[in-house]
C-alpha cells in the first residue's frame, strides 16, 4: 500500500477506536495523544492482514487516564474477579498490578503473548475464538494455555460483542479487542518510545495530532530486504524468541543481531527472579509464567532458595 492509503485506514480505525470511549477527558486525550507504531504499519505495507495495532500516548497524563479508564471498564465487566486489576501510578511510569499470575483476561488468568509478539497461529482470532466461542473450541487445546486451578472457579465465556472492549490485562498492556493493543509500559515522543523496539523494520509511526505517517528510511530498507535488524532493546531475551515468528515469515538475520543481543542478555543478573520476571514479560510462551510461578513457590517454601542455571534448566524441561 501506499502512504495515502495507510494514513486512510489508520485515522479511520482511530476515529472508529475514538468514539467507543464514553469519558470526554479520556477521549479527547486520546484523539490527541495517540502514536500508532509497530508491526501494523509493516503489515500494511507489505499488503499483509493486520494482527493488531499497537498505541503508544506521548504523555504520561494520557497513559494514566487510559489505564484507569479501561481497568476500570474490565473491573466492571467482571465483578467475579476476587482480587480485581488496579493502576499504580509510579514515578517514571504507570504499570497495572495484577494478582496471581500477572495476566488477566475475559476467562480468568490466562497465559498472554504480549507485545506484538503473538505468533500467527495465536493472533486476534485465537483471542476472539477463546473469549468468544469456547464451547466450539477443542477442549484439550485450551487446557494447554489455561491453568484451570488458577481461574477463580471454572473457565467461563463472555459472550460480549462490545467493540473495543478490555479482553487482556499485563502490568505493561491492555489488550482490546477489534485488534487494539494499549501498551502503557513507554511513553513519550516516537523517538523516544522507538528507544525501547528492537528490531528497526517496526519504527514507522502515524501521529494522532496531525494524521502524519512518518516512514523510517532504515525500517523500509530492512523490510524491502525482510532483514532483521537489532537496535537494542530493554528485553533481548524476548528479541532472540521472537526471531522465531519472523523466520516463519520469510524474513532472516545474521549471526551478527544475536552477538548483539547476546551480549545484552549477558548484563542482565537472570539469577534475580525479579529480573528473571520483567524479562519473561515480553516473551511470547504462556509456559513461562509457570516457569516464574514454580520458582516463586520454591521461593516462598524455602527462604534459601537461590536459582541457578541447573535449577532453571530443570524446570523448563519439566514445564515445556
Amino acid at each position: 500500500m501506499n502512504r495515502k492509503v495507510i494514513q486512510k485506514i489508520l485515522k479511520k480505525k482511530h476515529e472508529s477506536f475514538v468514539s467507543s470511549i464514553t469519558d470526554e477527558k479520556v477521549k479527547n486525550l486520546v484523539k490527541n495523544n495517540s502514536i500508532i507504531t509497530g508491526g501494523s504499519i509493516v503489515s500494511l505495507l507489505l499488503n499483509e492482514k493486520v494482527n493488531d495495532f499497537d498505541y503508544y500516548f506521548t504523555d504520561k497524563e494520557t497513559v494514566e487516564a487510559v489505564a484507569n479508564y479501561y481497568v476500570d471498564l474490565f473491573n466492571s465487566n467482571h465483578p467475579e474477579i476476587k482480587i480485581a486489576p488496579e493502576v499504580v501510578v509510579e514515578e517514571s511510569r504507570v504499570r497495572i498490578n495484577i494478582q496471581s499470575s500477572g495476566v488477566t483476561s475475559e476467562n480468568g488468568d490466562l497465559g498472554y503473548e504480549y507485545f506484538e509478539n503473538l505468533p500467527q497461529e495465536y493472533g486476534q482470532e485465537w483471542v476472539e475464538k477463546v473469549v468468544g466461542e469456547a464451547d466450539e473450541f477443542d477442549q484439550n487445546n485450551l487446557e494447554k494455555i489455561i491453568d484451570i486451578n488458577k481461574v477463580s472457579s471454572s473457565v467461563t465465556v463472555n459472550s460480549n460483542t462490545t467493540k473495543y472492549r478490555p479482553i487482556f490485562l499485563t502490568g505493561n498492556a491492555i489488550t482490546l479487542s477489534d485488534k487494539i493493543q494499549l501498551v502503557i509500559r513507554f511513553y513519550g515522543s516516537p523517538e523516544e518510545i522507538h528507544k525501547n523496539y528492537d528490531f528497526i523494520h517496526c519504527c514507522n509511526y502515524w501521529v494522532s495530532k496531525n494524521n502524519e505517517l512518518v516512514l523510517n528510511p532504515k525500517a523500509l530498507e530492512s523490510i524491502l530486504a525482510k532483514h532483521l535488524f537489532y537496535q537494542g532493546s530493554l528485553y533481548p531475551i524476548s528479541s532472540v524468541i521472537r526471531t522465531r515468528k519472523f523466520l516463519k515469515q520469510g524474513w532472516h538475520i545474521n549471526a551478527g543481531q544475536y552477538l548483539k543481543m547476546c551480549f545484552q542478555i549477558s548484563n542482565l543478573d537472570l539469577t534475580d527472579l525479579d529480573v528473571l520476571e520483567d524479562q519473561l514479560t515480553g516473551v511470547d510462551q504462556a509456559y513461562f509464567i509457570e516457569v516464574i510461578n514454580y520458582c516463586k513457590k520454591r521461593k516462598e517454601e524455602d527462604e534459601n532458595f537461590e536459582l541457578t542455571q541447573p535449577y532453571i534448566c530443570t524446570i523448563i524441561d519439566k514445564i515445556f
